[in-house]
């Protein structure tokens, strides 16, 4: 998919080699600490090894723009209740371009049929309302808010929790090509 600037805009398997941009993502915003501990190359290194081998469980997608990552989507799998956990994160200088909305919106799809899985669940603070926008547009169905679930900076924040099932209508939002899967 070409973007209006003529990016090349794709989802692919993570690799190894993504490293230095998976730390380049981390530097872009302090908020990304929330994501991992990645300070230093051979963090994210250990990082991009732990999501690679994790005996299937992980199952993680880079955004790529020109085949450099700029986001990861990640399903952490729950096989035997044929669920998972979703997440998502985004390098600053990608964001607000509605490409992570698409990717998530094309993985969850993904998940929910070849992946074989019945339920997908994610949470997001409250004061990251870009997060449940990409959530909504992938499809994804609020389901509460986790008061005060997380202490952050000594402030207590609260958590929206949503979900998304097979039988829960696909969204509308375009699919991001896949250029392994």
């Amino acid at each position: 998919m070409r973007n209006t600037h003529g990016a090349d805009v794709r989802l692919r398997s993570l690799r190894e080699a993504d490293a230095a941009d998976v730390l380049a993502a981390f530097r872009s915003n302090p908020d990304m600490a929330r994501q991992g501990e990645v300070a230093s190359l051979a963090d994210a290194e250990r990082y991009v090894r732990a999501l690679l081998r994790s005996d299937g469980n992980q199952i993680p997608f880079a955004l790529a723009v020109d085949d450099r990552l700029v986001g990861l989507v990640c399903v952490t799998a729950d096989p035997a209740n044929r669920s998972g956990w979703f997440w998502y994160w985004m390098s600053e200088d990608a964001r607000c371009k509605g490409w992570m909305a698409r990717a998530a919106a094309t993985v969850a799809d993904w998940a929910l049929t070849v992946g074989g899985l019945d339920r997908l669940e994610l949470g997001h603070r409250v004061n990251n309302p870009a997060s449940g926008r990409v959530a909504r547009v992938a499809g994804f169905v609020k389901e509460g808010t986790e008061r005060g679930k997380f202490l952050i900076d000594g402030e207590r924040i609260d958590v929206d929790t949503y979900g998304r099932l097979r039988s829960d209508p696909f969204p509308e939002a375009e699919p991001v090509p896949f250029l392994d899967r």
